[in-house]
């Protein structure tokens, strides 16, 4: 009896919380919430009854769920019950032709997202994506088109599961029949009404989206799915929103939803209004003769401001709002840098100085550098190309944040690497010794960055200058590939133009003196030096070194054919690293490296290398002669012959023009 009693007691017990739960909600706008909606990030609720999930700060997160949790699965047979909800929302862009990311309507386990901006629309970080565990749907209603996760364009709807890479999307529209479809402008600042039901019955997920109250008969996006494993038994629901480069104001009008049952209906003519624009207001002027004599005596002194003023104004053309980046004032970026100060110098990047920054609004740390562009190229082609970069989206890759033009000054704006550069863990008297484990990460992140240059992108972007010191490390020694100064763009397919050959001496593949043309493949050369020198610890020429171990690549071959590929690997690991992975990495390194550019592998190849899903051929065939030379460049032995007396550090690169000449940099 006694046990009965306990029994009978907990199964009370635990059935109270089932029975009390919430099952619906209706917030036909956000003025007498209470505490029923629990706000992070910059996510606020403003009058009159707006929520307002992000604003006009770059890389920011907004989040907004309701404070209880909701019961989605059956907790005899853990299928997931059907549920409905209906929502107005805004979009409101910083510029009216760019985006500033998206919105998402969330079912999370968690009402504290531990996510990133941008592309990741404060669902997750970079190390969450595509992960089971997550527990994740959301429905993105997304208004900048990322290449890394297949985005269709930059105005779409898409539904998501534990993952930014959309199961199904398609672009934003509504039927006004069953056949008739009309496109929806996400960004336009005007009202629309989305629906997102799932019937458990079916296993479908149906989003419908329109600018009116009536809701269309026919969804834009319809997914067959089971979400019983997808979904917990008791989650949260609610809202996520994220600004990038440029941002965009997301708001929330009004919210409903409902488990097993249709969401209550909102009706958008009753729903509160964005607030229109602030009225300015100019004091009046006290005193008719006051003024006069104010003004005569002012009136050099404000002619000289002006002047002053407008010669070092930061000039804003039309045709620089459609670019992308976001655009940085100059005294935010000299407030940052603290005036750009001796003691916020972080280094020497391709054309430029590179300082640490704090912005005064976000507290974002950045790295700021200053360029000066060519004259040789137009301004406006100039940084139409640095905007193209900027579009750029990999968690491999240093993004950049945005830009500013002053006189003839570009400022560009990036993500701050707390760790700094590769290559000063590496050469030299590195300052922390990393172990085979991190090394093998960093190449795989950097591998899986050049891939997306080559093939991710709208455009083929060929690097130019693959090399440790510009591979930077985040706070988690996470390596990004970055300094894209020497970066050219050209479409998928084509043939890329000659220019001016540029490099960094021992990364420069031996075609580019011939051809004049960088490509895919010269890149893998420089990938190929760069995954020597992580392996081994030392540069591709190392001037002070023994004749035999001059050059990296020819030392290691020598000793691979003798059977003593090992001995190269940087005696600081002492030992302690996976044979099988340095193997690959040294082998890998060698076929990069191979003097004929139709023998390199891709880095599609490469990728699928360092992951495991392909085996390397035993046969390694030799770097080779290319054109039957082994690259031979007239003046190139001895430029190297010449310099080997001198200090590696003190050459930062050198360029070959189209009759063979070498031009070396100094600094």
């Amino acid at each position: 009896m006694a046990t009965f009693l306990r029994f009978l007691s907990a199964f009370i017990f635990l059935s109270i919380p089932v029975s009390s739960q919430i099952t619906e909600l209706f917030f036909p706008g956000f003025s007498d919430v209470g505490t029923n909606i629990t706000l992070n990030g910059i996510a606020e609720i403003q009058k009159p009854g707006i929520l307002k999930l992000t604003n006009e700060s770059s890389r920011l997160i907004g989040h907004a769920f309701h404070t209880s949790l909701f019961q989605f699965k059956n907790s005899t047979n853990g299928k997931a019950f059907s549920f409905s909800s209906s929502f107005a929302f805004v979009t409101v862009p910083e510029y009216p032709k760019l985006g500033g990311h998206g919105l998402a309507f969330t079912i999370s386990t968690s009402k504290d997202l531990k996510a990133l901006p941008s592309q990741y629309l404060g669902l997750l970080n970079a190390s969450d994506v595509g992960n089971f565990s997550n527990h994740l749907f959301a429905v993105e209603f997304d208004t900048v088109r990322d290449f890394e996760f297949g985005d269709i364009n930059d105005n779409h709807v898409g539904i998501d599961i534990n993952s930014l890479q959309s199961n199904a999307s398609a672009a934003a529209a509504y039927f006004t029949d069953d056949s008739t479809k009309q496109d929806l402008y996400l960004k336009s600042g005007k009202p629309i009404q989305a629906w997102i039901d799932y019937d458990s019955a079916e296993h479908v997920v149906n989003v419908t989206i329109s600018p009116f109250s009536v809701k269309p008969r026919k969804p834009i996006l319809s997914f067959p799915v089971d979400l019983s494993p997808i979904l917990e038994e008791f989650m949260f629901v609610g809202f996520s929103a994220s600004t990038g480069l440029l941002a965009s104001s997301h708001y929330i009008l009004g919210w409903s939803f409902k488990i097993n049952g249709q969401a209550p209906a909102l009706d958008l003519s009753s729903l509160p209004s964005l607030p229109g624009p602030k009225k300015k207001h100019t004091a009046l002027t006290v005193g008719v003769s006051v003024a006069a004599i104010v003004l005569a005596v002012s009136a050099i002194s404000i002619s000289i401001y002006l002047f002053r003023k407008i010669k070092n104004a930061d000039v804003i053309e039309e045709w620089e709002l459609e670019l992308g980046p976001h655009r940085y004032s100059y005294q935010e970026l000299k407030k940052a840098t603290h005036s750009f100060r001796e003691k916020e110098l972080l280094g020497h990047g391709g054309f430029g100085q590179v300082y640490k920054g704090t912005l005064p609004n976000s507290k974002t740390q950045v790295a700021v550098k200053r360029v000066s562009h060519d004259s040789k190229q137009g301004l406006r082609e100039f940084v139409a190309e640095i905007a193209s970069i900027g579009r750029l989206r990999h968690r491999n890759l240093v993004q950049l944040l945005g830009w500013c033009r002053r006189r003839g000054d570009l400022l560009l704006v990036y993500d701050f690497m707390a760790n700094g550069s590769l290559d000063k863990f590496l050469f030299d008297e590195p300052k922390e010794i990393l172990s085979w484990e991190q090394r093998f990460k960093i190449i795989k992140g950097v591998a899986s960055g050049l891939l997306y240059l080559h093939e991710g992108y709208e455009q083929v972007v060929i690097h130019r200058d693959v090399k440790a010191s510009n591979v930077l490390l985040d706070s988690e020694l996470n390596g990004r590939l970055g300094d894209f100064g020497l970066a050219r763009l050209c479409e998928h397919g084509t043939n890329p133009s000659t220019t001016r050959v540029v490099g960094t001496l021992g990364y420069l593949a031996p075609e580019l003196p011939r051809t004049g043309k960088a490509t895919t493949c010269s890149d893998v050369f420089a990938f190929g030096a760069f995954l020597l020198e992580v392996a081994c610890g030392r540069r591709p020429i190392e001037h002070q070194a023994m004749p035999e171990e001059l050059g990296l690549v020819d030392w290691v071959w020598d000793r691979f054919i003798e059977g003593n590929v090992l001995d190269v690997i940087d005696h600081r690991l002492n030992g302690q690293y996976d044979g099988d992975e340095v193997l690959k990495v040294l082998k890998l390194g060698l076929m990069c490296s191979n003097n004929a550019p139709i023998a390199r592998p891709s880095m599609r190849q490469v990728v699928r290398y360092l992951e495991g899903e392909a085996e390397i051929s035993e046969d390694l065939r030799t770097p080779g002669d290319y054109n039957g030379g082994k690259g031979h460049v007239e003046g190139f032995e001895e430029f190297l012959h010449s310099s080997a007396a001198s200090s590696h550090d003190k050459m930062r690169s050198y360029s070959f023009n189209r009759t063979r000449d070498v031009h070396a940099s100094f600094t």
